[in-house]
């Protein structure tokens, strides 16, 4: 027993070696949850408080159900494999298999994941002859769901208008096509489940009695339907232990209730509340950046992270010119992080919003740093990026069977596997493409493949003449790739890497010194097509490589790095726009983002945001974060200064720099201007097409700061 207790510090202890009470752990980031999770358990099995069959364990990834099990096995001599420790849906999917008949299920029920419960969804559209571009399947599946998250059937949906009318009504068709077929989905297994506890008393006595001890994990995450489950199960009697941190709540678009958490303290554990908060992973900089941002939050159950590490280093601040600016910093940095012996695995980049891993992407790519994009496609290989490429291929090279095949009913415009089939045998007849093939068509398939070779043909002619950014803006919109996301419940994401594809051709066109692109004769677009290629198919990591991490901050949670970058820290970028239009909630939400994000770095963190970003091929002037003032100035290591005339945080400007910028000028050169006359160098920032200086011209035009790319400066 002193074995299995040994190490833990004074909280932890208590909350391990509670009386059989409910309670409620407030464990915050690296304070040790999940050895407190598995060593409760051990101790209850250990002091013969209860049997291995007698514990309930709940977690919310496999992962982690496999990592406590094999933890519990280390810790007492007894068989674990037994014991009821999983996902809910895992444990709901074996509750289930042992009492089909009583649940109304065959005894070889298939679960469906998300693409088969949307292919499930567009068939039914399909059989009911419903349009499915009014009713988009995808947000169906989102519809359904969200509705069994809350324990709500298609008969007890709420009905607003027609159009919600209809929703629900397709849900009861799909309920009742699932029952035909005998198949669950994720959302299924768990209000099935629900629903035969609370119908069923023998078997919800059963259960309540064995289950003696109920212990779940990151209790934050849970939703209404899951905090309802766990409430019957706990009906008889059974003791909830729950860990959680209300600071790390980031699920809402999932269906998440952080209310949960206090609702749990009012129902069950006024008085049995431990907080963690004794931090093994960050040093005490990071810590206080962490502590300060989040006490901004209004409803929080409080606590205060410490460490006994030391302060460590402070935390580096960076101010970028512009995004590219900020990419060639970040990658610069872990270059030299990687010479001084720090594994590139160790070095993470996090950014709020998938689409700003283009520019990191390229920056990488460009310097020839091996990385991986963790929880997630590289930029070039997202589905809506190569849906947009396919249709610039088919501009420039009509005779690309590839691209032909993935847009031609992308979005849907009625052509369906029959057709494309007659299509693809009359190409091999002819020994010619699919697009030369599909004028040879007749009936319903000629009229569906003829109007998309028509669109095709239009979209050529009218970008003949347009320079390469408006060319993807014009594609992206008269495709109606744009249209089709903007009716996704979830498409916001994809929207934005659309917008990030448009960004990066200005950015190519800049790089190129391109300024107009013919797409008939291949010109700008077959380079930047090119270029796309060459950079999917690079230095993506491969298994076992060190490699540098990219990835989103809802895709760190739960993962930890000697070195972190948090990029982008801007208004309506981080927080963003999105969250803060909800208000209060939804900016709060924001900032536990944020501290999940500075929580993930155990020795050093950087903190960079860029005072322009390219949005929809245009550059956007920039605002810092406010979450970047929340932050005491005495723990930052500010990297730059701030630039005269831009917008910053904490008042610092950009370095003047002695090395030379574009033309070979220098900080203390002599230039002339042709309308502001001779003036001297005073600073200078940016490299490229960012480059920039600060001239003082004295007299009457004074210090200005000016694009060397449209100065046009001479040396005297």
């Amino acid at each position: 027993m002193s074995d299995l207790l040994a190490n833990l510090n004074s909280p932890q202890l208590q909350a391990v070696t509670l009386p059989p009470v409910h309670a409620l752990i407030l464990a915050g980031a690296g304070s040790g949850k999940t050895r407190v999770l598995t060593t409760r358990i051990a101790w209850l099995i250990s002091t013969n408080q209860v049997g291995p069959h007698g514990v309930l364990a709940v977690t919310f990834t496999n992962k982690a159900a496999r990592e406590m099990t094999a933890r519990l096995s280390s810790l007492v001599p007894i068989n674990v494999r037994g014991m009821w420790i999983g996902t809910f849906h895992g444990l709901c999917n074996r509750l289930l298999r042992a009492h089909y008949r009583e649940a109304g299920l065959p005894q070889t029920f298939q679960i469906l994941d998300s693409a088969d419960q949307l292919a499930m969804v567009k068939r039914l559209l399909k059989n009911l002859n419903i349009d499915d571009e009014k009713y988009p399947p995808r947000e169906l599946c989102h519809f359904i769901n969200a509705h069994k998250e809350q324990g709500v059937r298609a008969a007890q949906a709420e009905v607003y208008d027609h159009y919600t009318q209809k929703r629900v009504d397709i849900y009861a068709e799909y309920e009742a096509q699932c029952n035909r077929e005998g198949v669950c989905d994720f959302a299924e297994l768990l209000l099935r489940c629900f629903e035969l506890l609370q119908r069923n008393e023998p078997l919800r006595t059963h259960y309540q009695q064995r289950f003696r001890h109920i212990l779940v994990d990151e209790f934050q995450d849970t939703n209404k339907l899951q905090y309802a489950w766990l409430q019957l199960l706990a009906g008889g009697g059974a003791k909830v232990f729950a860990v959680g941190d209300d600071d790390q709540s980031i699920y809402r678009f999932r269906g998440a209730e952080v209310g949960n958490m206090r609702d749990f303290e009012r129902d069950y554990c006024a008085d049995n509340i431990i907080r963690l908060e004794q931090n093994y992973r960050s040093h005490g900089n990071i810590l206080a950046a962490a502590n300060a941002i989040i006490k901004n939050n209004r409803e929080r159950l409080g606590k205060n992270l410490w460490t006994d590490a030391g302060d460590g280093e402070p935390i580096r601040a960076f101010e970028a010119y512009s995004d590219i600016d900020e990419a060639r910093f970040i990658v610069d940095e872990i270059r030299e992080l990687v010479r001084d012996g720090v594994p590139a695995t160790q070095c993470a980049i996090l950014y709020r919003s998938n689409a700003q891993s283009r520019v990191l992407e390229h920056e990488l790519f460009t310097k020839g740093v091996p990385y991986k994009v963790y929880g997630g496609l590289r930029f070039f290989e997202r589905q809506e990026v190569k849906h947009a490429l396919a249709y610039l291929r088919l501009l420039g090279n009509p005779d690309d069977d590839t691209a032909f095949l993935r847009v031609v009913n992308f979005p849907t415009r009625g052509i369906g596997a029959r057709s494309l089939e007659n299509l693809q045998a009359t190409a091999h007849q002819m020994n010619s493409s699919l697009y030369n093939a599909a004028a040879s068509l007749t009936g319903k398939a000629g009229q569906t493949v003829g109007a998309f070779i028509r669109l095709v043909e239009t979209l050529r002619q009218e970008t003949e003449k347009l320079p390469l950014p408006e060319i993807i803006e014009h594609v992206v919109e008269k495709s109606g790739l744009a249209q089709h996301y903007r009716l996704e419940k979830e498409g916001q994401e994809r929207l934005e890497n659309l917008d990030e594809l448009i960004n990066a051709a200005a950015t190519f066109v800049d790089d190129d010194g391109v300024v107009m692109a013919n797409a008939g004769e291949g010109g700008a677009l077959a380079s930047f097509l090119a270029h796309a290629s060459l950079e999917s198919g690079e230095h993506q990591a491969g298994e076992g490589q060190e490699a540098v991490q990219l990835m989103s901050v809802h895709a760190a949670k739960g993962l930890e790095f000697d070195i972190v970058f948090i990029s982008g820290l801007e208004q309506g970028l981080f927080p963003h726009e999105n969250a803060v239009s909800e208000g209060r909630e939804g900016l709060e939400e924001e900032r536990r983002l944020m501290y999940v994000a500075v929580t993930r770095a155990r020795q050093r963190l950087y903190l960079s945001c860029a005072q322009t970003r390219m949005l929809h091929g245009q550059t956007r002037y920039c605002t810092a974060s406010s979450f970047l003032d929340e932050i005491p100035t005495e723990l930052l290591l500010k990297l730059n200064k701030k630039a005269a005339a831009a917008p910053t945080w904490g008042g610092y400007t950009a370095t003047a720099s002695s090395e030379p910028v574009a033309g070979g000028l220098r900080v203390g050169q002599t230039v002339e201007h042709a309308k502001f006359g001779v003036g001297v160098i005073v600073s200078t920032e940016g490299r490229g097409a960012d480059a920039r200086v600060q001239v003082n011209f004295g007299g009457g035009a004074g210090m200005k700061w000016l694009a060397l790319e449209y100065a046009k400066l001479t040396p005297v």
